[in-house]
């Protein structure tokens, strides 16, 4: 999902890509608030790939390896986005579902020709 963050920030126009892997809601001093708890991704450079034109990212990892996680309320979900597997020039592995496809390449291109409406939030 493309999630809000600086719009001054470098990158794809202020946005960032995270991969929802729980919502939750909870209830503080009588406010609702809708969450998810995510994993993020990096921006791969400063522009997008020159033979794409779509942004590239990887996964943020901590320094023992483990993804980067966070928790963020729902209204900084912008839209859905479409993450494509960096293949390279080898064999896609067995056991590729997409379920698990996010956890199998080293990165991703951020697909903005998915639909018009990619297209143009990430221009």
């Amino acid at each position: 999902m493309l999630i809000e963050t600086d719009p001054n920030a470098p990158g794809m126009r202020g946005l960032d890509v995270a991969q929802a892997r729980l919502f939750f809601s909870f209830s503080y001093r009588g406010k609702f608030y809708p969450c998810a708890l995510v994993h993020w991704f990096s921006h791969v450079g400063d522009e997008p790939d020159e033979n794409t034109g779509m942004w590239m990212v990887e996964r943020q990892l901590n320094a023992d390896g483990s993804r980067h996680a966070g928790v963020l309320h729902l209204d900084t979900i912008v839209r859905a986005a479409h993450l494509i597997g960096v293949y390279g020039e080898t064999y896609l592995q067995k056991g590729l579902t997409p379920a698990n496809s996010l956890d199998k390449f080293p990165s991703y291109y951020v697909n903005k020709y998915i639909d018009h409406h990619s297209f143009e939030t990430l221009f």
